[in-house]
């Protein structure tokens, strides 16, 4: 379990890292608040599940996935604490987003509004960053940085 941890928290103390995962954690914070705490325009934790389990047909455990991932993901990603699990669980659900509503409208977003959805490449990006996040760690500017030095 501990050399578990050691890994988790292992990071390249690099600047560019923690700039790449406070931007991830930034992004995607207010997506979070919107689904849990209906901050930013968004519904809350209730009418979120709702739609998700009810109008999109997710199943529950993966509705409550999406919102935690989405809210504490990003508040742990800006502190930098365990950004390789999040990162990870950030891509996977990213992933799954591409292919059960994306793909089918292709790469662009819907800039214009001319098209029934939207495009991948909002996701490629969170998943590219998110991709260097778990290879590289959490960066100098992180809770990981600072636990990884006292610790091991």
């Amino acid at each position: 379990m501990k050399h578990l941890v050691q890994k988790l928290l292992k990071t390249h103390p690099n600047i560019g890292f923690s700039i790449a995962r406070l931007t991830l954690g930034l992004v995607m914070f207010p997506h979070g608040a919107q689904k849990l705490l209906g901050l930013f325009g968004g519904y809350g934790y209730t009418a979120t599940m709702e739609t998700f389990t009810t109008q999109m047909g997710l199943p529950s455990f993966v509705s409550f996935s999406i919102i935690m991932i989405e809210f504490f993901g990003s508040i742990s990603l800006i502190l930098g604490l365990f950004s390789r699990f999040w990162a990870l669980a950030l891509t996977g659900m990213f992933i799954g987003i591409i292919y059960t509503t994306q793909l089918e409208h292709g790469f662009f977003m819907n800039w214009f509004g001319n098209q029934a959805g939207e495009g991948y490449e909002y996701s490629l990006l969170i998943i590219g960053l998110a991709s260097g996040i778990i290879v590289n760690g959490s960066g100098k500017w992180s809770i990981d940085n600072l636990i990884s030095k006292k610790q091991y």
